[in-house]
């Protein structure tokens, strides 16, 4: 299996293949990660990865610890996430591509990224300004009668959108038509869903798209019924994913 070493990038939320990331970047170690990421050619991908947060905090703390006001907050490419940062990430992330990294007037960036491939993190080096990883890329295999799933998943998320919206038609891209590529239809489905980050990682590291499909047709059908029963249920917006504040 290929194996690469990436600037790591850990966030409290679960990025997909094929979705986009805006970042507002203003930690140091962040910053950091986006001036190296800036020296590469500009005939060269600006790839970094993102993990979902297990155990610890997408911002480090900036002010003196409690209860003990005089504490010195952690400093540091590791800090919030323990002794062993490995083990306060989930173990399976996506490969992101930076296509725009905008340095503003304060030093602090503004990045836009868009999910590539997923990956499995072997182990995270904390020697340097910022996180690194060895990761391990992760083929995506179709599985059984992935086509046939693909298709009961988009009529249930119709469905879906429908109840979330109040019975409106919404898509996940505004005048356009739904995909009906079986891996792109799971992983889209999959960053729209309201679901938890647990269960958005679940979905992620499905060993394969028929996997991931089947398990989003049950949680649609769940969720829908869910939904049903409580018709005063707030309608999230569904294109768009807030932008992280590490």
């Amino acid at each position: 299996m290929t194996t690469v070493r990436l600037p790591l990038f850990p966030l409290n939320s679960v990025l997909f293949p094929g979705l986009v990331l805006p970042l507002n970047v203003f930690e140091e170690r962040y910053r950091a990660m986006m001036r190296a990421l800036l020296k590469t050619p500009e005939d060269a991908p600006r790839r970094f990865a993102v993990v979902a947060i297990r155990d610890g905090h997408e911002v480090a703390p900036s002010d003196p610890g409690m209860p003990d006001p005089t504490a010195q907050p952690e400093r540091g490419p590791a800090a919030g996430f323990g002794p062993d940062p490995v083990r306060a990430f989930h173990g399976v992330g996506c490969v992101a591509d930076a296509a725009t990294i905008r340095e503003r007037a304060d030093g602090t960036f503004e990045v836009l990224a868009t999910g590539t491939t997923r990956v499995r993190l072997l182990s995270v080096d904390a020697s340097g300004p910022f996180l690194t990883a060895e990761l391990q890329e992760l083929p995506e295999e179709p599985g059984d009668e992935a086509g046939a799933l693909a298709q009961g998943v988009l009529r249930s998320f119709r469905q879906y959108q429908k109840r979330l919206a109040g019975a409106r038609e919404r898509s996940l891209s505004t005048g356009a038509e739904l995909p009906d590529e079986p891996s792109v239809v799971s992983y889209l489905v999959a960053a729209a869903m309201v679901l938890d980050t647990p269960t958005k990682q679940r979905l992620l590291q499905a060993p394969d798209t028929s996997s991931r499909l089947r398990d989003e047709l049950k949680l649609l059908r769940s969720e829908s019924a869910i939904i049903r029963s409580l018709p005063s249920l707030p309608a999230p917006d569904l294109t768009r994913g807030p932008t992280s504040f590490n």
